[in-house]
């Protein structure tokens, strides 16, 4: 078994020393058997108490990273307040016992040039003897490492569970902004490296050496200078982080400023099969989304159902389109007709702003009474017809007009339901006897689809909305593999409109390569991220080029790829150097080349090492390669039993033994990753908070190619206590924060959540301050963030609530010294407020973080073997295994693969370990239990499911008429008035009710509700019937239906 890490005061220190050495925590030895060889790490210097660094509108604050204890109580965890005055004030804890010590990391130097190294740096070398000056570590927006210094004994250092890496972002923008240089570039002429800031150069000749090859190079005269001083001019001399403007012999005059962009198109591919209500919401979305978009960008609309509207803007006050039709991929001869015709299908904004709001406001709802999933949309063949306007006539090629948008072109996909027409679709219905092929022809398409966008620089989005599932595996395979992102919503409402709009202003270059090279000591073994393996064909190479080189699908500030590395050998030499070549267009035109180089000490004591390990990034990296294995629902709880086997074996290899005693202590120096390990176990991505496969799948898509603050948010959420006066203190996100007379924020990523507590809701002047401060700190720390999450917000013991608690560590249960050493805002408390806390919680059976540390046991590994290969790139997070390096042997397993049958011996096409929602869908259709219904979200209950009701009720009723309750019944409506009073009760499900407006074809004067819940209909009545203490007990039970429009996808007889 194993004690937690605890925490303690954080130091004023920055090499992580505390002023108390308490006893770690332990964790018992056992043989751990972990998938050892291929762990995926992904690292980013992460904003802990470790290395503080500024707060910015993703990621907001930064937590610290805690000092264990055992055999005493532990201190409280330090947090630090932001460097940048935000919307709405921060302050620290009020028990925070020390001012928090920033780094010399924590800042940028304020001489000239600027640097940005992630590790230790140093200025301009000489080959006869040069000075060094290091530069603090973790400061490479663009580059973030595991650790900042290396260990140098190879088997301490491949140690899978912990592993070295590092995340790198090739489209992320710099505070201060590289250093740019309008030239070519010096590179060795051996394997390709740039010249940098660690070349040692012989400045009588201008040669200079490079550090990976140790090749010496010619600069033609260029380096050659009096001093070594001089040489500070050249920026690739002086600075980590350059960029080149590759001019070359293509475009010898062009040099690139603001006004030269030429926009991208953005057409718009939308659903025309909307029933009213979220055809209303879409609208307004659409409104907003041609009022934000800039004047000169270039839009083009397509409406899609069974056939494919293609508007034209010809006419200034006129929607018209030309219609395609949607069954079979449109012929060259329809493409022609339509690119030569005289139609205008992608139009400057400021010349067809007024169209498109005619477009967007003639919109009309679906008429034929056919249920949302059996619509026929024609989704395939509309992109087909977007990526023909986009790319245009090819004749302009031959007349020496070369069409060069700045960036990727975009198809923004609004779709609100499954393409079940036309090529790539799927038929209506999961129990359609060819289903299972008919997918995979489908998802096979859509990929081929995606590719071929992706050649012609154009990057495809999905936004998908409403109640009705959008067939998400076949789906996904179009915007992976083009560069883009399929995102679901709830409606077409606040947050959809919100990411349509940055779905579209948000920059991307085109034409990526990522080139990594690393000292002869580092081997790349893995590397995941929205990219591929470059072909040798597509880049430029050399004679002894040893780089991993990654096609980049597109370049985004959003996205980063996790690199994976380990020691070939032993290392001998006190330095190893890590080269990062970002090549790739960019939107305004222009051939980058950022050149990012890097170097890290070695060390031999692996307590040194262990200091520098950023834990933050370790868990992000960690994250990544768990969740890369994690495929299926059965992958993913296999991963659960991996995260334990994972934190014992770094606790076995990096910890110390108990004297007399089996046990192990965790390292005190990585203390603060179990704790996000736990919340990664336990969250949506591994855990169940998640209804819906497809949720998983595409919260997984999305996680594996974010950048490491998305990630770090969507591992562990960031937890806020509205304070008097505006201000907010960040605390643990544990249920001790769910005090009454406060109002809480939670951060979670993808989703963000409002609660406030069921004291301060009561006082309506205080709440309303409150939910107008946490609204403000919400939109400011995602202003930035794609996708924008959702912004929820809810009162204590409401329905709703249930997504807050879920994400929150159960610390309720623990001891109160525990309590306190996690949670150190409990002290402030009175032993009044603190009772009052502990009586509101209601007993569950997940583990507290303290609980499941300790009840690690060396139990054998169940999940899968997965060795990789000693590299591959995974291919949009989770597609084809494409091996690199030369002849591999293959690992974990040998012999063929064994195919999986396409029907099991029950007449199931999928089982319950490949899809679980699939399978349990047809396990209760095929079970006979159920069968769909025509309205979304509502099913028959044959007579197997009715017998089980029927056996339920039966012993539910003769139980309660024990207790002497008498059933009866109300009436199905509920008038507003009742509603109204009762508006704290069900205002957690306000937006879930349904009104009837109706009777006939006439309006009804005053709506009527559709019962949420029973309490609303049965408690006025009790007014009316108890008279006194005569009529005491009433007891009354009614069976029947209550009605709430959920907008998630519904599951049969699981709530």
């Amino acid at each position: 078994m194993a004690t937690p890490p605890q925490a303690s005061p954080g130091a004023p220190n920055s090499d992580k020393k505390s002023p108390m050495t308490p006893a770690p925590p332990t964790i018992s030895p056992g043989a751990p058997r972990f998938t050892p060889p291929n762990l995926q790490q992904d690292q980013m210097a992460s904003p802990s108490v470790k290395n503080p660094i500024m707060l910015s509108p993703e990621n907001g604050v930064k937590t610290g990273s805690p000092v264990p204890h055992l055999s005493t109580p532990p201190g409280p965890p330090v947090f630090t307040s932001p460097v940048r005055p935000a919307a709405v004030p921060f302050r620290t804890s009020p028990a925070t016992p020390q001012p928090v010590a920033f780094s010399s990391g924590s800042s940028l130097p304020t001489s000239s040039p600027p640097h940005f190294p992630n590790g230790s740096a140093e200025l301009q070398q000489q080959l006869p003897g040069a000075t060094e000056e290091s530069m603090p570590a973790g400061e490479s927006p663009c580059v973030l490492f595991s650790a900042h210094k290396l260990l140098k004994h190879k088997k301490l250092a491949n140690v899978p569970s912990l592993g070295f890496g590092v995340l790198v972002s090739p489209g992320r923008e710099t505070s201060t902004g590289p250093q740019v240089i309008h030239r070519d570039p010096h590179r060795c002429h051996n394997c390709g490296a740039y010249s940098n800031l660690y070349s040692n150069i012989l400045i009588g000749s201008g040669q200079w050496q490079c550090v990976i090859c140790r090749n010496l190079n010619g600069s033609e005269g260029e380096y050659i200078a009096s001093s070594k001083e001089e040489l500070r001019n050249f920026p690739e001399l002086s600075s980590p982080l350059v960029d080149f403007i590759q001019t070359g012999n293509k475009r010898p005059s062009f040099v690139p400023v603001t006004d030269s962009r030429t926009s991208a198109p953005v057409v718009l591919v939308i659903d025309e099969c909307l029933d009213e209500a979220h055809l209303q919401h879409l609208q307004s979305s659409l409104h907003a989304f041609v009022d934000s978009v800039p004047p000169t960008t270039r839009i083009g609309i397509i409406l899609y159902g069974s056939t494919v509207s293609v508007y034209d803007f010809t006419e200034e006050s006129i929607a018209s389109a030309d219609v395609i039709p949607g069954g079979t991929s449109p012929t060259q001869e329809t493409l022609k007709g339509l690119i030569y015709g005289t139609g205008i299908y992608l139009s400057p904004m400021h010349a067809s702003k007024e169209v498109a709001h005619l477009i967007f406001s003639s919109l009309r709802p679906y008429k034929l009474n056919v249920p949302e999933v059996s619509r026929d949309r024609c989704l395939g063949t509309a992109v087909e017809v977007a990526m023909a306007i986009i790319q245009g006539p090819s004749v302009d090629m031959s007349r020496g007009v070369v069409k060069r948008p700045g960036g990727n072109s975009r198809i923004i996909v609004c779709a609100g339901g499954p393409n079940t027409y036309g090529p790539g679709s799927v038929p209506h219905s999961y129990t359609h006897p060819n289903y299972p092929h008919r997918e995979k022809t489908a998802i096979k398409w859509m990929e081929r689809l995606g590719r071929e966008a992706h050649q012609h620089n154009i990057v495809v989005d999905i936004l998908c909305a409403g109640t009705c599932p959008v067939r998400v595996p076949v789906l996904q395979p179009l915007a992976n593999a083009s560069g883009g992102v399929l995102v679901l919503h709830d409606d077409f409402g606040e947050t959809f409109g919100v990411n349509l709009q940055r779905a579209s202003a948000r920059a991307a270059g085109s034409h990526g390569l990522l080139e990594i090279r690393c000292s002869d000591d580092i081997l790349v073994t893995q590397v995941v991220g929205p990219g591929e393996e470059a072909n040798i064909d597509t880049h430029e190479t050399f004679k002894n080029d040893m780089a991993v080189s990654i096609q980049m699908l597109s370049v985004e500030e959003t996205q980063c790829f996790s690199i994976s590395m380990q020691n070939k050998h032993d290392i001998k030499s006190d330095y190893v150097y890590f080269q990062f070549a970002i090549q790739y267009s960019n939107v305004y035109q222009a051939d980058i080349a950022r050149v990012i180089t890097i170097r890290l000490p070695t060390v031999d004591s692996v307590s040194a090492y262990l200091q520098s390990v950023q834990d933050e990034v370790a868990a992000v990296i960690i994250a990544k390669r768990t969740l890369l294995q994690a495929k299926s629902y059965s992958d993913a709880i296999d991963m659960q039993t991996t995260i334990d086997e994972r934190v014992k074996d770094i606790a076995s290899k990096f910890g110390s033994q108990v004297p007399k005693s089996k046990l192990y202590r965790f390292p005190k120096e990585i203390s603060l990753l179990p704790e996000l390990l736990f919340h990664l176990r336990r969250g949506p991505l591994l855990g169940s908070i998640v209804g819906h496969e497809d949720e998983r799948s595409v919260l997984r898509n999305l996680f594996l190619n974010a950048s490491f603050d998305l990630s770090l948010r969507m591992i562990a959420p960031r937890c806020l206590m509205h304070r008097e006066g505006g201000t907010f203190e960040e605390l643990p996100a544990y249920d001790l924060a769910m005090q009454s007379d406060t109002a809480v924020v939670l951060d979670h990523g993808t989703d963000v959540f409002i609660w406030l507590g069921a004291e301060l809701a009561a006082d309506e002047g205080r709440s309303a301050a409150a939910l107008a401060a946490c609204r403000t700190l919400a939109e400011e720390l995602t202003e930035l963030r794609f996708p924008a999450p959702r912004i929820l917000a809810f009162k204590e013991g409401s329905s709703q609530a249930r997504y807050f608690v879920s994400r929150l560590i159960p610390a309720h249960k623990d001891p109160p010294y525990e309590q306190e050493a996690r949670f150190p805002q409990l002290r402030s408390l009175t032993s009044e407020q603190r009772t009052k806390l502990k009586s509101s919680f209601i007993h569950f059976d997940d583990l507290s973080f303290c609980e499941w540390i300790r009840g690690l046991k060396a139990n054998k590994l169940k999940s899968k073997s997965n060795h990789l290969p000693p590299f591959f790139v995974e291919h949009m997070a989770g597609g084809e295994q494409k091996k690199g390096g030369g002849e591999q042997k293959k690992a974990g397993g040998g012999g063929k693969k064994k195919e999986v049958k396409k029907e099991t011996g029950l007449g199931l096409s999928f089982t319950k370990d490949e899809n679980f929602g699939e399978w349990y869908s047809e396990v209760v259709v095929n079970g006979e239990m159920i069968e769909y219904y025509d309205i979304s979200g509502c099913y028959i209950l044959r007579p197997w499911a009715m017998s089980i009701w029927e056996n339920m009720q039966t012993f539910f009723d003769a139980e309660i008429k024990k207790m002497k309750v008498k059933n009866c019944y109300f009436p199905l409506f509920v008038s507003p008035g009742v509603l109204q009073k009762e508006k704290d009760h069900i205002e957690g499900f306000a937006p879930e009710v349904a009104w009837v407006t109706k009777s006939g074809e006439s309006d009804l004067e005053v709506p009527i509700a559709i019962r949420p819940t029973s309490e609303t209909v049965m408690y006025p009545y009790y007014s009316k019937w108890i008279r006194g203490h005569r009529d005491l007990p009433l007891k009354l039970n009614q069976w029947c239906n209550v009605v709430r429009w959920e907008f998630s996808n519904p599951t049969p007889f699981i709530r």
